[in-house]
């Protein structure tokens, strides 16, 4: 059996977001680990499927119980909240419980803002790294950009962040206080979205023309310049 790891849409009508064959897998489906139910219907009752008829589960800390479709011979499939599911997600767990056991994991084809936003950066693209979320203490954050900055000057590699919508300002504040003027910085905001936004500059011109990223998902891509 098989456990397909599916791509949610980021923003957008469901059905744009995925290749036709996503769509047709997943429609053949009737098992969903989830990491938010609500979204999940929402998702899986636009690509017109029968929303009551499905057996939704949300990822808690024990992923055992969700693979039950699996043992009992039925394909399962693993939805996000947006994005690639796994990718900082929930469930990473069950896919790691899903090898253990022996079943095969297939990921579907569908968009990743951390990928889109590095595709549209013109950063490094042959090295990067995604680390996450950055500590909420403001002397452990700027300690921690400090560190990706200058392992990022280190190894030519860009440094790949998000943070929750609502702190967006906090950490472009704390990046500007902390990164050399000729680090470049991109924000990749509202990805697939008619609003989307992909702003890249060094800190030395987004401090002088700072503009807001607002309470909206965004990605933020770091790359220290060595010939500063």
């Amino acid at each position: 059996m098989i456990l397909y790891a599916i791509p949610a849409p980021l923003g957008g009508a469901a059905a744009d977001a995925l290749a036709p064959s996503a769509v047709q897998t997943i429609a053949s489906l009737k098992d969903f680990a989830v990491e938010n139910a609500k979204s999940a219907r929402a998702f899986l009752g636009e690509l017109g499927m029968q929303v009551r008829e499905l057996n939704i589960q949300e990822i808690g800390e024990d992923v055992r119980p969700l693979l039950q479709p699996l043992r009992e011979k039925r394909p399962l499939g693993l939805l996000s909240e947006a994005g690639c599911p796994a990718i900082a997600d929930p469930g990473a767990a069950l896919v790691e419980a899903a090898h253990a056991g022996g079943w095969r994991v297939i990921p579907l084809v569908g968009p990743s803002s951390i990928v889109l936003a590095l595709m549209a950066s013109g950063l490094q693209g042959q090295r990067f790294a995604f680390c996450g979320y950055l500590p909420r203490e403001p002397l452990k954050r700027k300690l921690r950009i400090k560190e990706l900055e200058n392992r990022s000057l280190r190894e030519d590699q860009t440094e790949i962040f998000i943070e929750t919508p609502y702190r967006n300002e906090v950490l472009l504040e704390a990046l500007l206080s902390t990164c050399s003027p000729s680090t470049r910085l991109c924000i990749a905001a509202d990805l697939t979205l008619p609003t989307e936004q992909v702003s890249v500059k060094s800190v030395a011109q987004w401090r002088r023309a700072a503009q807001p990223v607002g309470r909206r998902p965004a990605v933020f891509l770091l790359l220290a310049n060595p010939a500063r």
